[in-house]
């Protein structure tokens, strides 16, 4: 308990954090490294807590058209039960001396062609209860479409900080002292303008007996820049005023703390403010230790080539 007592007493802790101070209603980090609240919701029914829009925005590609994939195939699965329930004869153009198997594949494809509008014309429904269920699946296609697409637009015009940051941060030399540095940059073709950064240390504290959780504001050497187009490195003085003032190297190893980082920013290609967030416990700090450069000029001396595989390079050296 001791070790809590190490934090600077000259550091005013910040009220404005979002998070509670009670240490024992906390668990893990507050933000996971994919810039995700560390939170799980319950008490509420599962649908009543999702919202199935941002769901289908968020997820990664590959199971979005996974989903899409299933329900196109078990939607016309179902339809085609119905039409093979109601009876094939009422289904013109199917071969009726055909084997049970042939006659539901044609039953299915004609569900497909129904529900696409395609219509090619070669089955065709007869009587009302075969003509009523196409109608109702060709109206469920349509609306379902327009939602598929309307997905699809939402998830290639959904505005992203395509931003990357550092796996560690690092207490590395600064003038005549040390400074805390994380490292972000840019790593598709966008163009980065009036970047503002945030930075913010969580801790549990002991104050008169109570372990609390407390949040204190990094002042950072540049908080703002005009354009992003390189890596940024992030420098917080570690001064007589830092929360960090004492901290060694086994502090960083033995008490348990989180560091938060806020990117905002303005995307020329979305026309829009988009934001970023990430963090780093204690254990993701590396202790001694300055960045490698990412970024040099060319052969020819007409470009600046920024090197995103050098992003995490660094150096250790002895504070």
């Amino acid at each position: 308990m001791a070790l809590l007592k190490r934090i600077n007493e000259k550091a005013k802790s910040y009220l404005s954090s979002g998070f509670g101070v009670n240490t024992s209603s906390y668990g893990g980090r507050f933000f996971n490294k994919n810039g995700k609240a560390n939170v799980e919701k319950q008490g509420m029914h599962f649908l009543h807590r999702i919202s199935w829009y941002h769901t289908m925005i968020e997820m990664p590609a590959w199971k979005f058209m996974s989903i899409l994939l299933s329900f196109y195939v078990g939607i016309n699965l179902v339809f085609a039960l119905i039409y093979f329930a109601i009876g094939i004869e009422y289904l013109n153009g199917i071969d009726t001396s055909a084997s049970e198997w042939v006659k539901f594949g044609e039953t299915y494809f004609f569900s497909a062609q129904t529900f696409t509008t395609v219509g090619y014309g070669h089955v065709s429904p007869s009587g009302f209860l075969a003509s009523s269920v196409s109608a109702l699946e060709a109206l469920i296609g349509l609306l379902s479409f327009a939602i598929a697409t309307g997905l699809f637009f939402g998830r290639f015009s959904k505005p992203v900080a395509f931003i990357k940051f550092s796996h560690n941060a690092i207490i590395a030399p600064y003038r005549d002292g040390t400074a805390l540095m994380l490292r972000l940059t840019p790593f598709k073709n966008t163009n980065f303008t009036d970047a503002e950064a945030k930075i913010m240390l969580g801790m549990s504290v002991e104050e008169a007996g109570i372990v609390s959780n407390k949040f204190y504001s990094l002042d950072l050497e540049l908080d703002k820049i005009n354009a992003l187009t390189l890596s940024w490195t992030l420098v917080h003085p570690i001064t007589e005023d830092s929360p960090l003032y004492h901290f060694t190297k086994e502090d960083f190893k033995t008490i348990n703390g989180e560091i938060l980082v806020f990117i905002k920013t303005f995307d020329d290609m979305f026309s829009n403010t988009v934001a970023i967030r990430t963090s780093y416990t204690f254990d993701e700090v590396v202790y001694g230790a300055k960045f490698l450069p990412m970024y040099s000029r060319n052969s020819s001396n007409t470009k600046t080539v920024l090197y995103l595989d050098k992003l995490n390079h660094y150096e250790e050296v002895v504070l």
